[in-house]
């Protein structure tokens, strides 16, 4: 866990990264949450669309009702955060096997910051195909 730990200490800059780390989702809440920061799951092993992925990202970040379920309406909820998050998605290789164009929209807005804005880690764990995303690792 030494890569997120990094991330939770704030000696490494949290972003969309590869995690290749098989601690149970409980243990892996517990250190996040541990650390002060809101922690978000995904189980993306079934879910090949990309409507499929964000209603299932605005679930484990408890977006509010009016949540969108679209890029767009994502990036608003992402920027309406006001504690640090770390969102595990395991099974991420599902969408970007079926639609590597939406896989790359997502993580596109799930890595973009403003200034202020809290900070969030995704950690993609599980197999899938070469994306050029930097392990945590």
């Amino acid at each position: 866990m030494s890569g997120l730990a990094a991330v939770l200490a704030g000696r490494h800059d949290a972003g969309v990264h590869h995690w290749h780390n098989a601690l149970h989702v409980p243990d892996v809440q517990h250190a996040v949450e541990h650390a002060g920061w809101t922690f978000g799951y995904v189980d993306g092993v079934a879910l090949e669309s990309k409507s499929e992925v964000l209603a299932a990202i605005g679930d484990a970040l408890a977006f509010p009702d009016h949540y969108g379920g679209n890029l767009d309406a994502l990036r608003d909820c992402l920027r309406d955060r006001d504690r640090p998050t770390v969102l595990l998605w395991d099974g991420w290789g599902s969408l970007a096997r079926a639609d590597r164009r939406a896989f790359d929209k997502v993580c596109d807005v799930l890595g973009r910051r403003d200034d202020g804005e809290a900070t969030l880690e995704v950690l993609l764990r599980g197999p899938g195909p070469g994306t050029g995303i930097a392990s945590l690792d």
